[in-house]
């Protein structure tokens, strides 16, 4: 990779390299991929018209930044998809606990390395996924942990106090010349958040009493949860004023842009069919907009992907448990979510012990909702009668996919609707079975069919 870069201090001149800032070339590379129409921010969902052109505003200023916004917002993977924007590879000096440049030496050894050896001083290359640094805030972090302390064995050597080559340096100088994130600011107790204010206005750090002369060249971003301002500690005043930029985030805004996040995001071991996944993330946004959740804590964007996560589980189970050759997930399969998930949601303090039944609820408020939106208008009388004589289809997770479809034979409409829910011309019979459990589902929702369950399995029948 780094073979026909050069080697040498002289080489590097000769090839027409300048010092840059860091917040220069983010501000060079945001430009050229705004000019090439190049993605700028790989995998980030729905932030295209409201948060991300602030950010972008933000690094063409040459801000630093805090990222506000409540829990699973996508707040630390915005921040990382920054180093994205770094020259892919960098000059530094070998060695080099903060990658100081060959063209600008910042310590007393790198500056008489640099008039000794001239034109001959070596240059290394380090790649920009080694110019990021990230402190999840913690209240035992120490100043030392951020920004160094004296080394005593130092000492003894014989150098003075007020010597760099004294300093254990810390996270954010040996992230020089890179990107450092603090996540969870305001965790981060107040008297250390002190020890950032130097980094972020005059660009040195201070020690022990002794101000050390290093001009750090590093873009700081920050992520907090407005919750943390009343509930854990809060960011010092001359901090928050030291950032160039606060911009706040947000869950996705549309349902389409909650199912693309899920799609993107979620590592599923069984197919997991769209009308599946609609109801997931319209289930998340109602969990979200529920007056018995607490609004402050926010629901996670994590909620719908480990939702759409157990319901593939539990399709790959059913499949282990009879044997079957393919794992599709059927409706019936959410139903497990709303115990495994609770702990991700913050419920009213009134309603302790109702957490499953409100859950389940919103869940088989949201399944009614995408029946309707994907089957309005269909004639569905022929699912009706299956059950009209006082007959019953039994589906349910011990129930396989060849035994529903045997249940209902040759349906009018079947095809219809496979279709509506985006299931093909051609679906495999786990595709087929799920379509139907479905469409049994929302006919139960609307009051068109009873529901027994138990055991493991479901038997749907007539309401008369």
């Amino acid at each position: 990779m780094t073979e026909n870069l050069p080697r040498t201090v002289g080489e590097l001149r000769a090839a027409g390299y300048t010092y840059r800032t860091v917040k220069e070339e983010l501000r060079a590379n945001l430009l050229e991929r705004m000019r090439t129409n190049q993605p700028r921010f790989p995998g980030i969902v729905g932030y295209d018209q409201t948060v991300l052109p602030e950010v972008e505003r933000a690094i063409l200023a040459g801000h630093d930044m805090v990222l506000l916004g409540e829990r699973g917002q996508g707040k630390t993977r915005l921040i990382r998809s920054l180093v994205d924007l770094l020259d892919e590879w960098t000059p530094v000096i070998p060695g080099s606990e903060i990658n100081e440049h060959p063209l600008h030496p910042l310590t007393p050894s790198s500056r008489r390395l640099a008039e000794e050896k001239g034109d001959d001083q070596p240059v290394a290359w380090l790649h920009r996924s080694m110019r990021y640094g990230e402190k999840l805030a913690t209240p035992d972090t120490s100043v030392g942990d951020l920004v160094g302390d004296v080394d005593p064995i130092r000492v003894a050597q014989g150098r003075t106090l007020g010597d760099p080559e004294t300093i254990h340096f810390g996270l954010v100088p040996r992230t020089n010349r890179g990107i450092f994130a603090v996540n969870e600011l305001p965790d981060l107790a107040e008297r250390i958040q002190v020890s950032l204010l130097n980094v972020l206005e005059e660009r040195d750090i201070q020690i022990r009493g002794y101000q050390l002369r290093l001009p750090l060249d590093v873009l700081l971003v920050a992520s907090a949860n407005p919750e943390d301002y009343t509930n854990r500690g809060r960011i010092i005043t001359p901090l928050k004023d030291r950032f160039g930029a606060e911009i706040r985030t947000h869950y996705p805004l549309e349902l389409d842009l909650e199912l693309d996040l899920v799609r993107q995001e979620a590592a599923l071991v069984a197919a997991v069919p769209d009308h599946v996944l609609e109801v997931l993330a319209r289930f998340a946004r109602l969990v979200r907009e529920s007056p018995s959740v607490d609004a402050r804590s926010g629901v996670s964007a994590r909620f719908p992907i480990a939702a759409a996560e157990t319901v593939a589980a539990s399709a790959l189970r059913r499949s282990g448990l009879l044997d079957e050759a393919e794992a599709v997930a059927r409706i019936g399969d959410a139903e497990s979510v709303t115990s495994t998930l609770r702990g991700k949601v913050e419920f009213e303090s009134g309603e302790e012990g109702r957490e499953v039944e409100i859950l389940g609820h919103l869940l088989r408020t949201a399944t009614a909702e995408t029946f309707r939106a994907r089957l309005a208008g269909l004639d569905l009388s022929s699912f009706v009668n299956l059950v009209a004589e006082g007959d019953i289809v039994e589906t349910g997770e011990l129930v396989p996919a060849d035994e529903i479809l045997r249940q209902v034979g040759t349906l009018p409409g079947l095809a219809k609707v496979l279709d509506r829910l985006g299931l093909g011309d051609a679906p495999t019979r786990g595709e087929a079975a799920a379509g139907v459990e479905f469409v049994l589902e929302g006919l139960h929702l609307t009051r068109r069919m009873s529901k027994v369950s138990g055991d493991g399995r479901t038997m749907y029948g007539s309401r008369e």
